[in-house]
């Protein structure tokens, strides 16, 4: 995903969201941001453990 955007695209782009946001703000959207994929993630995998659990029960 972000070897398509690049180092300067990358840099840029955090230099925007400091400027948008301030500085007091970013570590606030950073933890917010990083829970969120968090939670997505933990949802991800309940949902593919279902999957396999289902395929494992209808093998049987």
């Amino acid at each position: 995903m972000f070897s398509n955007i690049g180092m300067p695209g990358l840099i840029l782009i955090l230099i925007i969201a400091l400027i948008v946001f301030g500085p007091s703000k970013l570590p606030e959207i950073g933890k917010a941001v990083g829970s969120s994929l968090k939670e997505f993630k933990n949802a991800t995998k309940d949902i593919m453990g279902d999957d396999t659990k289902d395929n494992k029960e209808n093998k049987s």
